[in-house]
């Protein structure tokens, strides 16, 4: 397991990677900034500039929206960016795992890429539980920040393995087969996904972990896959 994540990080910066994580943070920001945009937009169409209230006098409505709407972007893109760019790179799952197998395991046939609409599903279902079990998380923060991190990396662990382990492997096997050997290997792939989980909590760095855990797992899958279940 070990040994997968460690070739997967020595791969991270291959220039098939750097060129998906490009497309995947361009994309974020295009959506980020259009949010902004047609937030400002809406302001400038429907909101007054300013109103004029009894004692207070003239309040500039616009700028005040406008700070707010910056703010809010900025806050949305922090906290947001790692599950958006997830779903972009979701997208682009196939040239990720291309990139693994024509390095590592140059003798397998092709395969046929997933459907569009399956990966776009799979990847937002994978955005929505992520954000779920994080804000079920988050209660549990509050009761016991002792046990804070712990609750982190056992939740997003648990999401992380069981959703990139089951992608990877149904480029390969169909869905029922992949979905038999995710469980064969349920306590192995989740603790894969804790070590996934690590670099996850660490800002700037937590946008390599979709790179990071779709190469880790093809190597997984592969070993996993090799040994029968």
């Amino acid at each position: 397991m070990f040994n997968d994540l460690a070739k997967a990080v020595r791969q991270l910066f291959d220039p098939k990677f750097m060129w998906v994580l490009i497309k995947a943070v361009g994309l974020s920001a295009v959506l980020f900034g259009g949010a902004y945009f047609g937030l400002i937009w809406l302001a400038v169409t429907v909101l007054p500039g300013s109103i004029t209230l009894p004692w207070l006098g003239e309040i500039p409505i616009g700028d005040w929206f406008s700070a707010v709407a910056f703010t809010g972007a900025l806050v949305m893109a922090v906290f947001l960016m790692f599950p958006v760019a997830a779903v972009f790179l979701g997208f682009f799952l196939e040239e990720i795992a291309d990139a693994v197998e024509g390095k590592h395991y140059p003798s397998l046939p092709k395969v046929q890429p997933l459907p569009f609409g399956q990966i776009m599903g799979e990847a937002l279902r994978f955005l929505m539980v992520m954000i779920l079990a994080n804000l079920l998380a988050l209660i549990i923060y509050f009761a016991s920040s002792l046990l804070a991190p712990v609750i982190f990396y056992i939740v997003n662990g648990f999401l992380l393995g069981r959703e990139y382990f089951q992608l990877v492997a149904m480029r390969r096997l169909g869905e029922r087969a992949a979905t038999k050997l995710r469980k064969a290997h349920r306590w192995e792939i989740w603790f894969a996904g804790i070590l996934m989980a690590v670099p996850l909590s660490i800002p700037i760095i937590n946008i390599l972990v979709p790179l990071l855990g779709v190469a880790t797992f093809t190597h997984v899958f592969h070993r996993l896959n090799s040994e029968g279940y």
